[in-house]
Formats: structure tokens, sequence, C-alpha cells
């Protein structure tokens, strides 16, 4: 059997694993145990597997991981995200959909400290979703507008998704921050303008809260944006600057917090060990990931099925741009099945040398094109990872109707995405000043 159809038989067998529900991480290296054990012999694919789990769980890079997974959980834990979005609510939550609105800069200014699309859904939603049930928001728009925000999570540095696909390309982790930062805010105003444009035409399901005076906006600055701003300002700056290793400045990041959290007395004994138990098992789970990834990458890699792919694609009667709209459809839908942390994994060692080596596309634009598609796949059905989170902290609302509010949101990706495939610089300008 060549080698060639071992790798095609092995997706196969990959997927099949999925549905029957095996964990992603163990049906990657499982696969990639057998796959390889074939390709060469058992004892090299016992000896690799071993390898492979010590190299991801002893890898100090990686623990830039750990750094900030802790760094949003003290954020959570803290009570920073309430903060923030009662700064946000006090500044627009008077207009219609204000409160909808108002979400969506507090999901961003939380991504700023966070990483996690997760994270900043369940920690805004449990903020949110009260005060837009309290002023009789449309079910439908209020939790939906929470869902597709906690995307701003993992575009928005830190961002744990651009770590992973640094770590997997061999691209700056520096410079992926970097670029995430004009996108995640595109994408943040397009959430707004779409919320004004459904609150314009149906007042009803966005109504406008109470006026706050100057005086509170400016207390609620003070205790909200302000630290934010600090923590993200000494971190991602010394990263941009060069102060800092990617490593380094998720452990100032998270002193960081601690510090301000311990200052403002707003961390309870309960909440910090409580941080440490989920960013520890949160870590875990990222690094087995990691750890499934990399075994199934080195059965990919002997199998030679990414580079024949690559060859059939430089091949195809196709522009390089009709090429990249294919790759993007494939990666949405699996995204509505597979994890996006996992589907980056999974899929990098496949198509990022089409993307790049043979379509000639820049890596750092490429994967932020990456990261927003499979973002999508948070919020589309039947994984939807933040719905399912919102869904937790509302469970009076069914999920049919959480997903009916998620559809125009879509759109707003979609428009960021065409706006990124037509305007590279948008991505690109910004690690190029620093280059």
């Amino acid at each position: 059997m060549s080698a060639l159809i071992v790798g095609i038989i092995s997706i196969i067998a990959f997927f099949i694993l999925l549905v029957l529900r095996m964990p992603i991480a163990f049906a990657m290296a499982l696969v990639g145990l057998v796959g390889f054990g074939c390709l060469t012999s058992p004892s090299a694919a016992f000896s690799m597997v071993a390898k492979e789990i010590y190299a991801t769980f002893a890898s100090y890079s990686l623990g830039v991981i750990a750094m900030f997974v802790w760094m949003g959980f003290l954020a959570f834990y803290s009570g920073i995200g309430s903060r923030m979005y009662v700064f946000a609510y006090k500044l627009i939550g008077h207009y219609p959909g204000g409160l909808a609105i108002a979400t969506q800069a507090a999901c961003g200014v939380f991504g700023a400290i966070c990483g996690s699309n997760t994270a900043t859904a369940a920690t805004i939603g449990a903020i949110a979703l009260p005060e837009m049930k309290k002023y009789q928001y449309d079910d439908s728009l209020a939790t939906a507008s929470v869902a597709a925000g906690g995307v701003l999570g993992v575009l928005i540095p830190p961002s744990v998704i651009f770590i992973i696909y640094g770590m997997a390309t061999e691209q700056s982790v520096g410079s992926l921050f970097i670029a995430g930062i004009l996108p995640g805010i595109l994408l943040m105003l397009l959430y707004m303008a779409t919320i004004a444009v459904i609150t314009f035409r149906r007042p009803g399901l966005g109504p406008a809260g109470p006026k706050a005076t100057w005086r509170e906006r400016s207390v609620a600055l003070r205790g909200g944006l302000g630290e934010v701003l600090v923590i993200f300002s000494i971190s991602m700056g010394g990263l941009f600057i060069g102060w800092f290793t990617p490593t380094e400045a998720g452990a100032v990041g998270a002193a960081g917090v601690l510090g301000v959290a311990l200052f403002k007395r707003s961390l309870s004994w309960e909440g910090f060990n409580k941080s440490l138990l989920d960013a520890t098992r949160t870590t875990a789970m990222i690094m087995l990931l990691i750890a499934g990834a990399m075994i199934f990458g080195r059965l990919m890699a002997v199998s030679r099925l990414p580079f024949e792919m690559a060859q059939m694609a430089g091949a195809l009667p196709l522009p390089p741009f009709a090429v990249m709209a294919i790759i993007l459809f494939i990666y949405l839908v699996l995204g509505c099945f597979i994890d996006a942390l996992a589907l980056v994994l999974l899929t990098i060692p496949i198509f990022y040398p089409i993307a790049v080596n043979t379509l000639g596309y820049d890596p750092i634009w490429f994967g932020v094109i990456i990261v927003m598609t499979v973002a999508m796949g948070v919020i589309t059905p039947p994984v939807g990872m933040n719905v399912y989170i919102i869904k937790g902290v509302a469970p009076d609302i069914p999920l049919e109707v959480i997903y009916k509010g998620v559809w125009p949101f879509l759109g707003a990706i979609i428009v960021c995405l065409a706006l990124l495939l037509a305007f590279p610089q948008l991505a690109t300008f910004l690690p190029g000043l620093i280059a």
C-alpha cells in the first residue's frame, strides 16, 4: 500500500473516530500512531509518540499558553470583565440597541487581556444578559450578540489560536498578535453596525436604556477601562517593542492582572484557587490537542499527502484567489463540526503549504484569515461552542432562539473576511511597521 493511500485512509479513519465521539486529541494521536507504524515500524511509531508527547509538555515556548489562559481566568474571577461592561454600558447604553453595542465593546476590551472566545463569551454573557433582560431586549438578539462577541477574544491579542498557529508554522507570535488588531477592531465595528441596523429597523428588539451622567461615565472609566489599558500596554506593548518574548509577555500580563486584583481586593482566595484549577484544566486540554496534532502531523509528513495536495492545487486551472476560496469553504464546513483550536492544529500541515508555498500568500495574513474563518464555527450549528456557553448562562432560552440570532453576525464576519481578502494590508500593515 502506498504512503499516499495510507494518508487518505488515515484522514477517513480520523473522521470515523470523531463520529464515534472519541476525543479529538486521542483520535489524532491514535490515527497518527497506527498510520506512522504502517509506513515505518511499530517500534518507530511508539518512539515517535513518546518523543512528541514529552516535547510538547516540556516545551518552554508553549508555556505562553498557560500564562495567557491563567491571565484570562484571573480577569474573570476578579471581576475585571464586569467593570469593563459597566463602562461600555454607561457610555452608549442609552441608544437603541446600545446595550448590545456596549457588549461588543466590552468583548473587544476583555479580549485584549483574555485570548479565549469561550472565556470572553462566558464572562461578558454573565454580566450583559441580565442587563439586557432587564431592559426587555429580544432574547435572540441579546444572546446572539454575546455569543458572536466572544469571537473577538481570539482576534484581538492575545489569542491562544494565534499562538498555536505561530508555533505550528514557525511564524512570529508577536507579528500575528499585531496583525489581529485591525481585523479585530474592524469586526467589532461591523458587529456594532449590524446591531444598529437591526434595532433601527425594529426598535422594539433593543429598547434604549437610561442615559448616564458624565460623572458616572468618568467613574466607570477609572474603574473599568483604565486597568485593562495598563495591563495591555505593559504586556503586549513590551512584546511588540521587543522587551519580552511571548512567554514572558504572558507571565507579565498574568502578574499584572493578579496585581490589579490584589490592589483592588477584588479577588477572593476561592477565586484565586478556581483560576488556577480552571487554567490547569484548560492548558492540559490544549497541550493534549497539540501533542495529538504533532503526532498526526508526523504521519502526514511521511505520507506526503500535504505535498501532493499542494502540487494538485498548483496545477488547477484556477486563479489563486479561487483556490483560497475553496480552502476557506472547507474550513467553514469543518468548523461546524470541529473545535476551532483542534481544526487549526489538524489542517495547518495540509493547507499552509498550499496557501504560502504554492499560492504565495503572506503567512501572517493567512493566519489572520484562518483564525477568523475557524472562529465562525464557534457560533454555527451543530457544535457552536459559544452558543452552548451562552445557553449555560441563560438556560431558560432555547438553543434555536440563540442560533436564530447569529445569522446577521455571521454575515458581518463574512463581510470582514471579504475585506481582508480584498485588502490584505488590513492584516499586514501594522506588522510591516515593526518588521
